[in-house]
């Protein structure tokens, strides 16, 4: 009898049910004759899900099952093989009844040339419901309306993306090969977006009060109609030792929208909750000579969107092999990114005292990466790797920002990377693998210029950092049924001064110097913590076990520990993880399979904004799953499944030693934890209705809950300053039915 297989694979079914139920009894061998011509199939069909796009929002974000009750199910894998002519000819599509579809077509002869073309889509709605009373929400200049809180209209947000590749290849000669891919994609649709503003004190006059309001917070939704296209052209030169690939990579990125701008009324909410006027500008009703405008006058300032940009890569890469037991490895590399849409075309006219109609935008970056692994002895290997990349900005400094007297720039993101690895790994006696290995990493940064360019917020940066890591490993086969492993690694990032951003005359601090940890040491002051002094700490121990043909389990234990030691108590100071799993597979018998998972992961970080509070974040993620398939005829299989992820995140606040009465009060009020799970049962029956057909049922429940304080309290969702709401249903529930018929010919 004809072997037959069933190739239809990540069906709507396999994201909307549960990726447990794999087939339950897998052929052990299939003639040659199968595996030349593999089958083809059709699946069609209809599935149900239950409730309103409301409660299926989080469940239905992408998988195009939010908007309908009832959809359409097809999916198809065609394959034929030309005797004659050596040729294959591929289609395969998947959920082409729903939004989220792709299809792929290609016509190859192996081993000589190769077309390939493929589209899809995806759609990604917003999880919230938004209501309104904004005028052209989704446009490039909405107008913003005050409402009672609830009484405007309802919007869901979406994205939508369409792309459209085409690929091929060419054998030139038995040692010559040329590649090439194009793709073009459009992203269009809303992005839930926004501004706020708090009035500083030369923009807007007075204080808060009844009768008027210095800040706000306000929905302006981001308007996408992005178009990107990539090119990928590479031509491969192989040998019996060689193996070099020379290309070009181009990206291009195009926006059809420059700027938002919206319109606000003069009167919005107001920190009590009422109507209040929004405050004018200090000192007169319209715009402050000294550089302040109305708090109307910023909210209605243009906002920019992503512009226009483009990267142009050329590389070389390869492998050479030596000799049998050593081989070296290469990659060079040279992108040069440029953004220079003119400011005009984007709606941004009279820049503050700067003749530039663009950014001129320019970067350069430039790799090198030498590698080589080696077997000296029969028990040792050794590997070597150094990698440098030197990344140049060339885009001119410039004036773009005003705030009454204080002037801004914009500045360079240049810097050189040098990262290097060396690694031993011996077999010792009682077979055991010691490995042991060392990486290096030095980041050097060019620094702001101290005359020409003011940084904000920050209180120093640093020109160079590197990091230094030692890692070993112990892995060891203890039997025939059970191999573990042993692993650590310790490293440590020092740098050197600290070009200070302010200036400290107690210390004799100024801005544009550099300084020791200990002479710019401010205890409130700000530093990236990714430039810090830190030591990290981690380790790793596994075990796949065996003991019996039946029975494997598989286990993962790992943690790690940070700790930070930048020239201030503020910032981020330590942190850790640990993380633990398992998976087990054990078959009941010939027919039945059993698979259950399971996961532990504990994140923790403890950081300070010293005079206000002292945070300790705590992120616990949950995850198991556990399912049955068999098959109990020989025209039966069925399988249930129910799998469970929650992901919790806790906020203890204490108030730091210097808060002011306050603040202390508020520690103590603290905040919710932010909670999200989701549960998901399933059990499906395919019944072969003959040789060629199948009959397929699927019905999965989903609860879906999302409780999260930032967008909504105790059923209360958040209200901007005009009255829009952003609300959720955080309790959901969807019941998901369907069935097919798979033909396969």
């Amino acid at each position: 009898m004809k072997a037959t297989r069933y190739v239809l694979s990540r069906t709507i079914l396999g994201l909307a049910v549960t990726a447990a139920f794999a087939s339950a009894h897998a052929q052990e061998a299939a003639d040659a004759a199968a595996l030349k011509r593999p089958d083809s199939a059709v699946a069609l069909g209809g599935g149900i899900s239950s409730g309103t796009p409301r409660d299926r929002s989080i469940w239905g974000q992408y998988n195009g099952l939010r908007e309908n009750d009832a959809n359409l199910l097809l999916d198809i894998d065609f394959v034929r093989r030309d005797d004659a002519t050596g040729t294959w000819t591929t289609l395969r599509g998947r959920n082409l009844g729903l939004d989220s579809r792709d299809i792929a077509f290609g016509y190859q002869k192996q081993g000589d040339w190769r077309i390939g073309l493929d589209y899809s889509e995806l759609v990604h709605r917003e999880i919230r419901t938004i209501n309104t009373g904004m005028q052209g929400a989704g446009s490039t200049t909405p107008g913003v309306v005050l409402i009672v809180p609830g009484a405007g209209q309802d919007l869901n947000f979406e994205m939508k993306r369409k792309a459209i590749g085409l690929a091929g290849d060419k054998w030139i000669s038995s040692g010559m090969q040329f590649e090439v891919a194009f793709r073009n994609e459009d992203k269009d649709g809303t992005r839930l977006w926004g501004r706020g503003y708090d009035c500083a004190a030369y923009v807007c006059a007075g204080t808060q009060n009844a009768a008027n309001t210095r800040w706000a917070v306000l929905m302006i939704p981001e308007p996408v109609n992005f178009n990107m296209k990539t090119v990928d052209a590479k031509l491969n030169f192989i040998t019996e030792k060689l193996f070099v690939s020379a290309g070009y990579y181009g990206s291009f990125f195009g926006n059809e929208f420059g700027n938002v701008t919206p319109s606000v009324p003069g009167q919005l909410y107001g920190p009590t909750g009422l109507v209040a006027t929004l405050n004018p500008a200090a000192g007169a009703a319209g715009n402050n000579p000294a550089g302040g405008t109305s708090l109307q006058g910023v909210l209605q300032l243009p906002m920019a969107l992503p512009p226009d940009n483009q990267a142009h890569q050329a590389y070389l890469s390869g492998n050479y092999a030596w000799t049998p037991t050593t081989r070296s490895n290469f990659k060079l590399a040279y992108t040069h990114a440029t953004q220079n849409q003119d400011y005009g075309s984007a709606g941004f006219t009279g820049l503050p005292a700067v003749a530039r109609t663009s950014l001129g935008g320019v970067v350069d970056t430039s790799l090198v990466q030498l590698g080589l692994t080696t077997q000296p002895i029969n028990r040792l290997t050794l590997l070597g790797n150094v990698r440098y990349e030197r990344r140049d900005d060339k885009t001119p400094i410039d004036l773009y920002n005003v705030e009454n007297t204080v002037r801004w720039q914009n500045y360079h993101s240049s810097n050189r990377k040098l990262g290097a690895r060396v690694e031993g790994s011996y077999l010792l006696p009682s077979n055991v693998r010691a490995t042991a290995g060392f990486d290096y990493e030095k980041i050097e940064r060019e620094l702001p210029d101290p005359v020409n360019v003011d940084i904000a917020g920050l209180s120093g940066l640093r020109g160079d950092t590197e990091e230094k890591t030692l890692r070993g490993e112990l892995r060891r086969s203890i039997s025939e049924t059970l191999t573990g492993s042993l692993g650590a690694a310790h490293s440590e990032r020092t740098g050197s001064g600290w070009y200070s951003l302010s200036n400290i005359p107690a210390q004799g601090v100024v801005y544009g110097g550099i300084y020791s940890a200990g002479q710019i040491f401010q205890r409130t002051s700000t530093f990236p913590y990714n430039l810090a002094d830190r030591k990290r700490d981690k380790a790793r121990a596994t075990a796949d076990w065996m003991p019996t043909e039946r029975l494997q389990l598989q286990f993962v234990l790992e943690g790690g520990h940070d700790s930070y030691n930048p020239p201030s108590e503020n910032g981020l100071r330590k942190g850790s993880y640990e993380m633990l799993s398992v998976d087990v597979s054990f078959a009941l018998s010939e027919r039945w399979k059993l698979t259950a998972y399971g996961s532990g992961t504990n994140q923790y970080m403890n950081e300070a904004d010293r005079a206000n509070y002292v945070a300790d974040t705590k992120n616990i993620n949950t995850a198991f799953g556990l399912g049955i398939n068999g098959q109990p005829s020989g025209v039966l299989e069925v399988g249930a499944g129910v799998s469970f992820i929650r992901d919790l995140t806790q906020y203890t606040l204490s108030p730091d030693s210097a808060s002011t009465p306050s603040n202390v009060a508020q520690n103590a009020i603290g905040l919710p934890d932010t909670k999200f799970s989701e549960t998901r049962y399933g059990v499906f029956a395919k019944y072969a209705l003959s040789k060629q057909s199948d009959l397929r049922f699927d019905l999965a429940y989903i609860i879906e809950k999302l409780d999260e304080w930032s967008w909504g309290f105790n059923g209360v969702p958040w209200v901007y300053s005009d009255g829009t709401t952003v609300s959720l249903n955080p309790d959901q529930r969807v019941t998901f039915g369907a069935v097919r018929y798979i033909y396969k010919f």
